[in-house]
């Protein structure tokens, strides 16, 4: 099935620029590049644009977290475990990137955003179990009994494993999708969460968490990149290669702090 998602609708003759510029020794900083763009997508300053980038080992704690009573011992676990903390644009609970991990990212101009948001959620949820579905693993919308982060949306594999998880921000003017897809080291992923849910009083089930190279015997960061801007171009976008220009540099830098955590 050619999925096109609404996160584009009406802007398929429009070239869509791809990102793939990472920031992995800034972790905060790269969360702020992503809510510059999204604030300039809204205010009609850019086009709809994609982020696909590769990523460091930081802990991204949803909002929720950040204000619970556990939050400063949950950076201290994910600092014990080798990872950075940022807090994050897009909502739900913590969830981990890695070197074996992709994030992914739509930002889009709506003037309605609120009304789209189940919509864009189902069409990226579809898209990206799509790809995965093309590489061979039996991928899955929906939620798993235990899995960490919860949503409606992530995506699984066979109903076991969770290997995708998706978040949105909605802001006047425009809409962010943030999707981290585990592509190997799963046990990595496991490693750092167990620790971080246990600092926030979380519950959920490790055995719940895996990735595509649990699922394939092996994962290619380039194999799930490659799959996942040909669902895109499948789906009647028109991809360019895209940079981030010194405007929403500057901006993001201005932002940093608000994705830095407040201890």
């Amino acid at each position: 099935m050619c999925v096109i998602p609404v996160t584009f609708e009406r802007k398929h003759s429009q070239s869509v620029p791809v990102v793939t510029e990472s920031f992995a020794d800034r972790p905060a900083f790269g969360a702020a590049v992503s809510k510059a763009i999204l604030l300039r997508v809204a205010a009609g300053e850019l086009p709809a644009t994609v982020r696909l980038h590769r990523t460091g080992r930081v802990v991204a704690f949803g909002r929720q977290d950040a204000a619970g009573a556990g939050f400063r011992a949950a950076v201290d676990a994910a600092r014990a475990a080798g990872f950075a903390s940022i807090v994050r644009l897009a909502g739900g609970r913590a969830a981990v990137y890695h070197e074996g991990t992709l994030a992914l990212s739509t930002a889009v101009p709506d003037v309605n955003p609120a009304a789209r948001t189940h919509a864009r959620f189902e069409e990226m949820a579809e898209l990206v179990a799509t790809a995965l579905r093309e590489l061979g693993v039996d991928a899955r919308v929906g939620e798993i009994r235990g899995e960490y982060c919860p949503g409606e949306y992530s995506v699984n594999a066979g109903g076991r494993r969770k290997l995708v998880g998706i978040g949105q921000r909605i802001i006047a003017g425009g809409a962010h999708l943030g999707v981290v897809i585990v592509v190997r080291d799963s046990a990595l992923l496991r490693g750092a969460l167990i620790p971080v849910y246990e600092a926030l009083g979380l519950e959920w089930d490790p055995a719940t968490a895996g990735s595509v190279e649990d699922e394939l015997g092996s994962g290619e960061l380039a194999a799930v990149e490659d799959a996942i801007l040909g669902r895109l171009s499948a789906a009647g976008h028109e991809l360019v290669e895209g940079s981030l220009d010194d405007d929403t540099l500057a901006l993001a830098g201005r932002l940093e702090p608000e994705h830095a955590p407040k201890l």
